[in-house]
């Protein structure tokens, strides 16, 4: 431990599991006091990001317990449904979770940023490439990312702002070999620690000049070219 957040003040949404579980550790570990909301029980703050009402208690919450925010990181994971299956409210809450609670969240907590502060939006590389059927977390993926650097530009001088696109992170601490990891270009499935530390470097001091970026961490997929035929990949025709 290296103390790099010694008496600094952390916001993690979705901070009970996987990636912002993560962080939130990461921000501990560097001496950091962690405040996290989930919907899972525990002993962290329990609500609902998607609730403008809640937002409001947990800011209030933060700032009558540390009175200033360094670090705010939205992470809080929208449900994922396709055209097929995903109604009118389905996609509403998704975009609810993903894009409005990051912005009022940090609309909240904007006054209370101590010198120095980031934001960091947690969005996906699915912000530039699709699957069949995720149509409600890819366009909250894709909003998040956008918010970014129209935070970046409105909090300019109060806050850098940036974002951070995981590819495939395996959450449950499997150990993922074969084919799964082989395909990927540095030849293993990503882990929360990825995100959290390159969270912890766009949170510093050394990354001082970063903002309003997109930064995908992703192991290389996004740049794989794939065409059938070629290096064992086969198109089925079915179009998935």
């Amino acid at each position: 431990m290296s103390g790099m957040f010694e008496n600094k003040v952390a916001v993690v949404t979705g901070g009970a599991q996987g990636i912002g579980r993560a962080i939130a550790k990461a921000f501990l570990r560097e001496g950091a006091a962690v405040h996290v909301i989930d919907l899972r029980p525990g002993d962290w703050f329990v609500g609902d990001v998607g609730d403008p009402e809640t937002l409001e208690r947990f800011a209030a919450h933060v700032i009558r317990e540390s009175g200033h925010v360094d670090v705010l990181v939205n992470n809080a994971l929208p449900l994922m449904k396709g055209i097929d299956d995903c109604t009118w409210e389905d996609f509403s809450r998704a975009l609810a979770v993903g894009v409005t609670a990051p912005f009022y969240l940090t609309k909240l907590l904007a006054p209370r940023f101590a010198a120095g502060a980031s934001v960091i939006n947690i969005a996906s590389s699915r912000d530039r490439m699709s699957q069949p059927q995720t149509e409600s977390y890819t366009a909250a993926k894709g909003g998040v990312a956008a918010l970014t650097h129209a935070l970046a530009v409105s909090l300019a001088g109060k806050a850098r702002v940036n974002s951070i696109s995981p590819g495939w992170i395996d959450t449950a601490d499997s150990d993922i070999s074969g084919a799964d990891a082989a395909q990927q270009p540095v030849g293993r499935v990503g882990r929360p620690e990825d995100i959290a530390e390159l969270a912890l470097f766009l949170c510093s001091d050394r990354a001082g000049f970063i903002t309003g970026e997109n930064i995908c961490v992703d192991g290389g997929m996004t740049r794989l070219m794939i065409y059938h035929g070629e290096h064992g990949w086969r198109y089925d025709g079915k179009g998935s």
